[in-house]
């Protein structure tokens, strides 16, 4: 497997850094991470993409080390869109460039597929069907209130990160319980749980971490630079995507998938990966590739640029 290049880039936002797979000139994938994760977590399906002839490039994002805490302190998800945008220009801006994202880098990619303006040629959402997909998913009075109820408790950690000061003191017992939680029985997370607990090695990288659920779950402001791009978080795709999601995921119900594809556009792509939890890049990586492959050349983008 190929060791990864590091990149540092200066956003106009954010000092972010980046791993990098894959030939300088291959057609541009970058690979968004969620919480909690990092950057490592792609470690499996970048060298097979790379393989493929796509240049990776997988970001630390805001708050995750050596990426650091987010200098305005805006954990909203219009800022992680703003990164995003501003990462692709930073990477030359080519019109064929691939978002693939995974839990809140999964948001991200939703969000971005709802924006008019999205510089992104396909958008490949890991582990989150969009939040309208989920709001209006219906399955009869009971199924839909028993689903409510499972998902409250998965989510609980969403509500105990609204509490003061305690959630941050704490992240280091709670982030192995969630990888276990999260993941197939029987899984050996203890790599993943470290590589995560590395990319938060301070109090304020603990913080940041927990800020993105306080700043969107509380449904405060963004701040002026990305208030704009922050209104589409919760909008239906306008573009065609692929939603992947592990059908042993711990942490969102497979469930709220089964009237996905019916809400998405033209084109779009609803795929279950079996044996996979949360973490399904990591569960299941080969099969996760080949999904991302299959759906890219469905959009002619899965050879090589000049191919």
């Amino acid at each position: 497997m190929a060791d990864p290049r590091v990149l540092e880039l200066d956003l106009p936002h954010l000092r972010m850094t980046a791993l990098e797979w894959g030939p300088s000139d291959g057609r541009l994938a970058v690979c968004v991470h969620g919480f909690p994760d990092s950057a490592h977590s792609w470690r499996l399906v970048a060298p097979a993409l790379a393989d493929k002839g796509f240049r990776v490039i997988a970001p630390f994002t805001r708050g995750y080390a050596p990426t650091g805490p987010a200098p305005d302190g805006d954990y909203h998800l219009g800022a992680l869109m703003s990164d995003l945008i501003d990462l692709h220009a930073a990477l030359g801006a080519p019109a064929d460039a691939v978002l693939i994202g995974h839990d809140w880098g999964g948001w991200t990619a939703n969000a971005l597929a709802a924006y008019p303006d999205s510089p992104f040629a396909a958008h490949i959402s890991m582990a989150l069907p969009p939040i309208r997909v989920i709001a209006s998913s219906s399955f009869g009075l009971a199924r839909t209130a028993k689903m409510a109820a499972i998902q409250l408790r998965n989510s609980w950690y969403i509500l105990f990160f609204q509490l003061p000061f305690l959630p941050e003191r704490v992240l280091g017992r709670v982030i192995p319980r969630l990888w276990k939680d999260w993941s197939p029985r029987h899984a050996d997370v203890a790599g993943d749980v470290a590589r995560t607990l590395a990319a938060l090695p301070t109090p304020a990288h603990r913080r940041a971490a927990v800020a993105y659920y306080r700043a969107n779950a509380r449904f405060t402001p963004a701040t002026a630079p990305y208030r704009r791009l922050h209104r589409y978080r919760l909008d239906l795709p306008r573009v065609s995507m692929l939603l992947l999601h592990g059908d042993q995921d711990g942490c969102m119900q497979v469930g709220y998938l089964e009237h996905a594809q019916k809400q998405l556009p033209d084109g779009s792509k609803v795929q279950i990966i079996p044996g996979a939890g949360h973490f399904l890049q990591v569960d299941k990586p080969e099969a996760v590739t080949v999904a991302i492959l299959d759906y890219l050349a469905q959009l002619g983008l899965a050879d090589p640029p000049g191919e």
